[in-house]
Formats: C-alpha cells, structure tokens, sequence
C-alpha cells in the first residue's frame, strides 16, 4: 500500500470516483495476497471482490487515514471467515450416518467408542468437553476456571464435538 497517499484516500472519501478506483486498484494486490494466507483456497477471489465492494461502500466511515491498511487487513480476515463458516457449514455426513451408526453399533460398543474417542482428544479438547457435557458447567464458568476466552470455549468445544464425531462414525 505504498502509493496510496492520504491525499487520494481522502478524495476517495469525498466521492472522487477516479480516487476511488485508484484506491481500490492499489489495494487489491495487498487484499489478494492477504486473503490467499487467511482464507480457503477456492474462497480468495469472493473474499477480495467483497473486500472491495466493502471498501467502496463504507470508505467514508473511515476516521482515521493512517488505518486504512489496519481496517482493509481485518475487513478481509472477517470475510474469509465468514466464507469459511458457510463452507464448512455443510455437513456431508448428514445425521442418517449418525443414525445408522446408532442403530448398527450395540449400546455397550457406543460407550466404548465415545470413551475412547474423548481420550484421544487433544486435552484442551477434552477438558472444555468434559466440563462442558459432564460437570454441566456454563460456558463462562469454563472460561474463568481455563483462563480463556468465552469465544475459545465455545471453538474448543464445537472442535471437540467434530473430532469426537468424526472419530465415531470413522469419517
């Protein structure tokens, strides 16, 4: 972002459209370069498009100048998640695979199995997971007696779930 100059980011700002594709222009490398290290391979192209109408659109709510880059870089982190979060809410392995699974696995083999998949989790895996499902502790009460976040608990117990299910069902 080194030829962008307060100058045309303040022009962009005022509705100069010329400034404004200039801008853009000069921050779609930066935005594609961050986006191919923060988003799914096949997600960078939608992410820096929508970083870019992002961009445009709310320009003018840009206070400070010197954060542009700072604003640009964590607008494209969100929306690389944001795409990864509605890829990865497909579920391939729809509940008629749990289903099956339950239905074929005796009562005894099932609470072998889940035995020993929570074992084989990573322990801040297990331990939010066991907090959580087996003391019924609440999210922030894991939190405080972890020391993390709230939003960690809740990544670390949807990730423990996964690993426990996939390990189950042997997907």
């Amino acid at each position: 972002m080194d030829k962008i100059t307060d100058e045309l980011i303040v022009g962009a700002q005022a509705g100069d459209s010329q400034a404004l594709d200039q801008l853009l222009y000069f921050i779609q490398p930066n935005v594609r370069d961050y986006a191919m290290k923060h988003c799914v391979i096949n997600d960078v192209e939608d992410a820096v498009q929508a970083v870019l109408l992002t961009v445009s659109r709310r320009l003018e709510a840009l206070r400070i100048v010197a954060a542009l880059s700072s604003w640009v870089f964590t607008t494209t982190r969100r929306e690389c998640r944001r795409l990864g979060r509605t890829a990865f809410d497909f579920d391939p392995h729809d509940d008629a695979t749990a289903v099956a699974w339950l239905a074929s696995t005796p009562e005894q083999d099932q609470l072998i199995d889940l035995g020993r998949a929570i074992e084989r989790l990573p322990d801040e895996y297990r331990q939010v997971l066991l907090m959580k499902d087996y003391e019924h502790l609440t999210n922030k009460e894991i939190a405080e007696q972890t020391g993390i976040t709230v939003a960690a608990v809740k990544s670390r117990l949807h990730r423990a779930r996964t690993m426990v299910r996939e390990s189950l069902l042997g997907l």
